[in-house]
């Protein structure tokens, strides 16, 4: 790979903020107007295809991610993970639930589906599939399915302790804002690499402030979604 990782993207310079773009109405994040959405989509593009780069030596892998859309009577909410410090890849970083196509999962949402029960023990029997957003390659060659689904609230989660440090929620609202989506310039010698990022912060059960930095592949899929959404 002929660019240096980005280990500390809080870091890098805020180069802009989309306060331009206008937000996804809220009539159009409720359940009913999601479903209506993915079944009857618009034509439109993607704006993040993927990373911009990817290591030349590794054959192309698929994987699926399952965006989970929990049905709050106050809001819909996305569901997010934060995965472990210790693992080898994407340590600490916001993700969805997912992971790699196995041979016997018959197609990318069974692959959501089954890595969104190992990970954070949440089940098919709550979970709602309503479509899919198109295929983001990542840097690590992952061409990476998000499957979209509504899920009912009433789940207890089981973290798998070895991947996943916490869940949390997010307010779709928020994510679908593009005055939250904030842009970012990593500039290295001989290149740079423009990414985007939504923090959020929400104070947990012991009144304690916690800050949320997504960025990266979770952020653009996110834009994707929000394009989806706008069209």
């Amino acid at each position: 790979m002929s660019r240096p990782p980005i280990l500390n993207p809080q870091a890098v310079p805020v180069t802009g903020v989309d306060t331009h773009l206008p937000a996804v109405p809220a009539a159009a994040l409720s359940p009913a107007a999601l479903r209506q959405r993915f079944g009857a989509p618009p034509v439109w593009q993607p704006e993040i295809a993927g990373d911009g780069a990817r290591f030349a030596q590794r054959e192309p892998a698929a994987a699926a991610v399952l965006v989970p859309l929990v049905m709050h009577e106050s809001g819909t909410c996305l569901l997010l993970t934060r995965r472990t410090a210790h693992l080898r890849s994407h340590a600490g970083q916001i993700s969805f639930p997912g992971g790699r196509v196995e041979p016997d999962d018959g197609g990318v949402v069974e692959t959501a589906l089954r890595e969104t029960a190992e990970e954070i023990g949440l089940h098919r029997a709550q979970i709602e599939v309503i479509g899919q957003l198109p295929t983001y390659t990542t840097v690590t060659a992952f061409e990476v399915t998000p499957v979209v689904a509504l899920v009912r609230p009433d789940f207890t989660l089981t973290l798998d302790a070895g991947e996943v440090d916490e869940a949390f929620e997010v307010p779709l609202d928020h994510l679908m804002n593009p005055a939250h989506h904030q842009r970012h310039t990593f500039r290295w010698e001989g290149g740079e690499r423009q990414f985007l990022s939504m923090p959020w912060r929400q104070r947990d059960a012991q009144g304690v402030l916690r800050e949320y930095f997504i960025w990266g592949a979770t952020a653009a899929m996110l834009r994707n979604l929000y394009r989806f959404l706008s069209a």
